[in-house]
């Protein structure tokens, strides 16, 4: 997940998924494949040959899971996933 250096730093979108969304850009943004092979994060995540970490994998399942929760009626009960 993304650490901020300063305690009263927040994300500017405050939306659902949020903090699930900026901690992938940020895990694919530092990985090898964007840094050495210059190729775009999206470009990334198709081909999973690319040299990106298993825990982009993640945040990229979670992120999904935490938008579908988004759409599903039992939310109202359950409450939604992720941050």
């Amino acid at each position: 997940m993304i650490e901020y250096e300063a305690e009263g730093e927040r994300l500017k979108d405050q939306s659902a998924c949020a903090g699930l969304r900026a901690g992938l850009k940020m895990c694919l943004l530092e990985s090898e494949c964007c840094k050495t092979f210059k190729k775009t994060p999206r470009e990334c995540l198709k081909n999973p040959d690319n040299n990106v970490p298993e825990e982009c994998f993640g945040l990229r399942n979670a992120f999904f899971e935490c938008k579908r929760s988004i759409m599903d009626n039992r939310v109202r009960f359950r409450g939604r996933k992720g941050y």
